[in-house]
């Protein structure tokens, strides 16, 4: 729950991912050499006259045949690389994370991740930009029943001015019954606002749904590795 008072820089993406998402990763940004994708449902370019379509439509069929043979091979590759045992991926794009043993999805749940937004602490000349941090994270430590500290962006936030009693900053009873501790000390928790599972409505911390959090805690261990995309 404590994102970095500045924006974080993502991490390189490690090799070790599910194949199907860095086959995603690596064909969205176009990876390899001279290679090109054809969008889905674009249009064929006009021959003058009135010439038959069959060479530009041969063109076309070639080059999407040689974009799947393409990730057929990355597909082998990434295989090979893909980390043994329990691990968890986060897609961020759709708020989406993955219990993961090998290649085999143990659960699929839905999540809420960072909101993106900015907060500035005008009197103190402080910027917080809550992302959930991408990159490659272990587990530090599985936490029972989970307390807030409440950090002083909570109190701007909601217009309140910063307590100088600690505790006046505990809050129990709003991160869920568990939590994995990640490092900087961004979460995978519970929430009390069932209904925003699945936006990314987060101050970075990763929330999940009652019985997705338990039994992604059950099978997580110290060291189980998270990967954030």
């Amino acid at each position: 729950m404590y994102p970095r008072a500045q924006e974080r820089h993502a991490r390189h993406l490690p090799a070790t991912l599910p194949a199907s998402v860095l086959i995603a990763v690596f064909l969205c940004l176009g990876c390899g050499s001279g290679s090109r994708t054809t969008p889905a449902g674009a249009e064929l370019p006009e021959v003058p006259g009135g010439a038959a379509l069959g060479p530009a439509i041969k063109a076309l069929e070639k080059e999407v045949a040689q974009e799947e043979a393409r990730g057929k091979r990355l597909l082998g590759k990434v295989q090979r690389f893909s980390p043994a045992g329990v691990y968890i991926v986060v897609d961020t794009g759709t708020n989406r994370l993955y219990l993961m043993e090998g290649d085999r999805i143990v659960r699929d749940a839905l999540c809420s991740t960072g909101s993106g937004s900015r907060l500035v602490d005008i009197a103190g000349k402080r910027v917080w930009v809550f992302n959930t941090p991408r990159g490659e994270f272990p587990v530090l430590k599985k936490i029972f029943s989970p307390v807030w500290t409440k950090p002083d962006w909570a109190f701007i936030e909601e217009g309140e001015p910063i307590p100088k009693n600690f505790a006046d900053r505990i809050e129990p009873k709003v991160l869920g019954k568990y939590a994995l501790q990640l490092p900087d000390g961004y979460l995978i928790h519970g929430s009390i606002y069932k209904r925003t599972i699945g936006m990314s409505v987060t101050h970075g911390c990763i929330r999940l749904g009652d019985e997705d959090l338990e039994a992604v805690f059950r099978a997580a261990q110290v060291g189980t590795k998270v990967y954030i995309i």
